[in-house]
Order: structure tokens, then sequence, then C-alpha cells
């Protein structure tokens, strides 16, 4: 199959693995709660807000939009929400309902994922487009969209708006991706060239947006002043950069024994991350390239080229992006010196890069 001919790849949001009801690691929560972070609470009642937020008199609408929350998660996203109420009141009962919010979202966005990648499974299930099929995986994450706009009405205009405007760079990034995938694109829509920038604008509207709003809410719903909450939203989107760049390496230098990660499942769908743009910008005629060309479908040629990038200066090089973006996130909790929640955030930040080597 040549790369004109391949069906659209936009980038596969990463099955995550099966986890417990409350998939924040009970060290991490101990340890927070050590330092006078408890986020514990707040973590475990968005989860029961959740489950009770998605259920339906329709018993099947019920089972399908259930269906994902009980595969498990990281629910990052609240924890982000939790940790930033630190800044302020994080008493403040406005900020359980503002982590259902973005982890609704997030869920939804997975639902509607699946479809575009057409992916088998996720977090260790089938996925709800290979148990049904596309239209009730695609009406399940619009109906998760909408238990999320009904429970954003509750806090306010301004948490409607906050939100409104994610969802639209959400999909910005996504339309963007698929404009700059190597498959064959619909009728009419125009090719855009993958390159750095795009790829960054593609991150940053996909990922880091999410996560610049949980931040946000967290500062914003426990009180913190604009400008505060400007700061933990910037915070939140440069973290959110530099965990998807240190997932987008960990797809070409994880050891699946240790990771659990397969890795090159990005270049076998076509999407150039960053590790690769960069190797191919070093080497735009190289080994590398004519590879890429051709069709990764191939194990062997597969491995070849996971060799060649890992042999490359593009992953140092991607590790050194990371890290900068770790840099900026860490510089926008300066205005919170002195408050306890920094040391936490802080070590959060750079865990992106820590987790690549």
């Amino acid at each position: 199959m040549s790369a004109a001919s391949r069906p659209l790849a936009p980038r596969r949001s990463g099955g995550e693995p099966r986890g417990a009801r409350l998939a924040i690691p009970e060290p991490v929560l101990d340890q927070l709660e050590a330092h006078g972070l408890p986020v514990a609470g707040t973590l475990a009642a968005v989860e029961d807000k959740l489950h009770a937020q998605v259920a339906s008199s329709h018993a099947f609408v019920d089972e399908a939009a259930r269906y994902l929350i009980a595969a498990g998660g990281k629910r990052f996203r609240p924890l982000m929400v939790a940790l930033t109420g630190h800044l302020g009141d994080a008493t403040r009962p406005e900020l359980v309902d503002a982590g259902v919010i973005v982890e609704l979202v997030h869920l939804a966005t997975l639902y509607h994922d699946d479809v575009i990648d057409e992916a088998p499974a996720r977090r260790g299930t089938p996925s709800a487009n290979s148990r049904w099929d596309n239209t009730v995986a695609i009406l399940t994450g619009d109906y998760l969209f909408a238990r999320a706009s009904e429970l954003s009405a509750d806090l306010g205009v301004e948490v409607t708006r906050i939100m409104a405007r994610t969802l639209a760079s959400l999909c910005e990034g996504q339309i963007q991706e698929v404009q700059g995938s190597l498959g064959a694109l619909p009728p009419d829509v125009p090719q855009l060239e993958p390159t750095v920038e795009h790829y960054l604008r593609v991150i940053g509207g996909k990922t880091a947006s999410l996560i610049a709003t949980s931040c946000r809410y967290g500062a914003l719903l426990s009180g913190v002043d604009p400008a505060g909450v400007e700061a933990a939203a910037d915070y939140g989107w440069d973290v959110g950069m530099a965990f998807q760049l240190s997932d987008d390496i960990l797809d070409i230098a994880a050891d699946p024994e240790t990771s659990g990660k397969t890795p090159g499942t990005d270049l076998r769908e076509g999407v150039r991350t960053l590790p690769v743009l960069y190797a191919l910008e070093a080497e735009p005629d190289g080994q590398l390239a004519g590879l890429l060309d051709g069709e990764l479908a191939d194990d062997d040629t597969l491995d070849r080229a996971l060799a060649l990038l890992r042999g490359s200066a593009a992953l140092e090089r991607s590790r050194s992006t990371a890290a900068d973006y770790v840099g900026r996130a860490v510089g926008h909790l300066d205005r919170f010196d002195g408050t306890p929640v920094v040391t936490a955030l802080t070590r959060l930040a750079e865990y992106a890069v820590d987790r690549v080597g």
C-alpha cells in the first residue's frame, strides 16, 4: 500500500491500561497528603459524581456511557484541577464538578478518537466502536459532551465559555492533524505539510488545551486572582505539551518489556511526531526518509526505522524540547512562591522529562 492510499491515520490517543476505580496510585496520594495537599477526597468525589452524571434512564445509553469509565484511566485532568485548587481554597465544592467536567470531555474525545483511528482496543478492552459500531461510539461521545455542558452551566457562564473554547481547540487540533496526515484525504480537504510547527499546533489543540483548562478551572474556582488564573493555565499548557512530547519519545524509545507500550505505533499510522520530524530535518534524503516513504506494516521495516531513530540525535533534541516546556511550566509558578503546592506541581512537570531519561 502506498502512503497516498493509506487510510486516514490521525494520532492515536493511546490505549491506557485497565486500572482501579481510582487510578491515581495510592503512594502519590499519600505523599501529597503528607505534604498538606489532600486531593484523595476530591478525586473520590469526582469518581462518584462521574458515574452519576452519565446515568441514563435508557439502559443501553447508560451501558455505553459507562463503558470507558469502568475501564479505568489515570484521571490526570481531575488531579490537575484538585492540585491547582490548592493555589486558593481547595475545599470549594465547585472543584469536584470541574474535575468531572474535564474528565467527561476527555472521555468523550476518546470515544471519537477510536472511531477516527479505527482502534480495536482502549484501556485493555475492546473499544466502543469495535464492541458496537462507529455510530454508537460517536453518539456516546456526544452524550458525554452534553452531560459535561449541563454540569458546566451550573457553575456559571465563564466556566461554560472556557469549556466551549477548549472544545473548539480540540476540534481544530484534530482537523489540522487530519490535514497533515499521510493518508488519503477526503475530497476538497487541503493538505497541510507535517512540519514541526504544524505538529506543535496539533498537540497544543488536542492535548495541551484541555490540561490548561483543568488548571484554569482549579485556580479560578478556588478563588485565585485573575493574573494567577492565567499563570496556572499557562503552566497547564506547557505541562500538556511536555507530556505529549514525552509520549511521542516513548513511542520510539520505550522498551516494551518494561513500559508495556508497543513501539512504533505512530510510525505505522503515518503520524510524523517530533522525533521523526527532527530526524528528517537533519537528513531529508537519508535512509529513514526512504523507509517512511514506503509501507511500514512489515515488522522488519518498522524495526529498521525505529533503530535509525534511536541512533539519531533526534531523540535527544526532542528531550531537550520537552525540557524547555517543563522549564516554562515551572517558571509560571514563580508568582505562587511560598505556596506548598508549588513543589508538587514542579515535580509533576519534571516527571514529563524524567520518564524519558
